[in-house]
């Protein structure tokens, strides 16, 4: 399958649309274009206002002609569903990540543990070669296309004491989510990893079933687990990233021009993304510092070394010598 150019030639591209609309574009501008986004996050996430955000400028480059509706909260369908109805034809944008895995196994790449060592890091990769072969590979075999990607906050280990090196966990009763890579990893760091929905975490927390917990500052933050967890241990065990997509289907439908356009909209919607997602993340910091939660500083270093065996075990023969050359980078 054909994939089209980068992100910047096809903006470059759309600086030269104009001249040739007047002559072959015409009856397609005229069309109205309705499309609907679909993802899971609450009204106050940053990945919703970079949707609405998309939604936006798409129409501002259109004249109002494409009009973008974003449903979130799961609103439109839960993202499997929704990418299901992408592959259909009956969804057209979500946002999404490594579940794309279960169709392009490189999808996996986007949230390997300390595989990218800084967000700069992992902005190299996802806008590089690597980011472009993951693309390529969600477009052939799971039928949806990466336009923008958006950034996710570093999963960072909470507990009731102090973690500053792997050799402190000494068998951490350690919740995580149902993800073989997750459980070998922190396996062989010392824990006692637990499967656990995440529904269940608050109370099993409370009630002393398990220790501790892992996950983004948001996340954290909106589960109140400052109410039963003192320490935010600094680990950034897992720095990802997540894509706006939209179905190949309504790609197809689209005309050169307005395929510009929305790239265009997309580039815009992820700039807005990063910079609500840095303020973000600094006041996440200063909230749950006010929250009364301990931030400990850990030795990450010491943490990637300890993991890497593991991660290489548990990651698919694809995609290993990839994950190999990151950690190496």
């Amino acid at each position: 399958m054909t994939i089209r150019p980068t992100r910047r030639a096809l903006i470059a591209t759309a600086l030269a649309v104009p001249l040739a609309a007047p002559f072959i574009a015409r009856p397609a501008q005229a069309q109205a274009v309705r499309m609907r986004l679909g993802h899971l996050a609450n009204e106050q996430n940053i990945w919703h206002k970079a949707s609405l955000k998309f939604a936006e400028e798409l129409a501002a480059l259109t004249d109002g002609r494409i009009e973008v509706e974003v449903f979130p909260n799961e609103s439109l369908g839960r993202e499997m569903d929704l990418i299901n109805g992408m592959q259909l034809g009956t969804a057209d944008l979500t946002i999404t990540g490594e579940s794309l895995q279960n169709w392009a196994p490189k999808a996996a790449l986007l949230a390997v543990p300390y595989a990218y060592q800084s967000l700069d890091h992992m902005d190299e990769v996802a806008s590089g070669e690597v980011g472009t072969d993951i693309e390529a590979q969600i477009v052939d075999r799971a039928q949806v296309r990466p336009i923008a990607y958006f950034a996710r906050g570093p999963r960072n280990l909470t507990s009731n004491r102090a973690i500053r090196h792997p050799s402190e966990l000494n068998g951490l009763r350690l919740r995580v989510p149902n993800v073989p890579l997750f459980v070998g990893v922190w396996s062989a760091l010392g824990a006692a990893p637990t499967p656990m929905a995440f529904s269940e975490v608050f109370t099993s927390l409370q009630n002393g079933t398990i220790d501790a917990q892992e996950n983004p500052l948001a996340l954290i933050r909106s589960a109140n687990f400052n109410e039963v967890q003192s320490h935010l241990n600094l680990t950034e065990h897992v720095r990802s990233w997540i894509y706006l997509a939209i179905s190949e289907i309504t790609w197809g439908r689209l005309s050169a021009a307005d395929q510009d356009a929305v790239m265009e909209a997309a580039a815009r919607a992820q700039a807005h993304e990063r910079e609500l997602f840095v303020d973000d993340e600094a006041a996440l910091v200063a909230d749950l510092e006010g929250l009364g939660m301990s931030f400990v500083e850990t030795d990450q270093e010491a943490f990637a070394t300890a993991a890497r065996d593991a991660v290489l075990a548990n990651v698919s023969d694809e995609i290993r010598p990839t994950v190999s050359a990151l950690f190496d980078a």
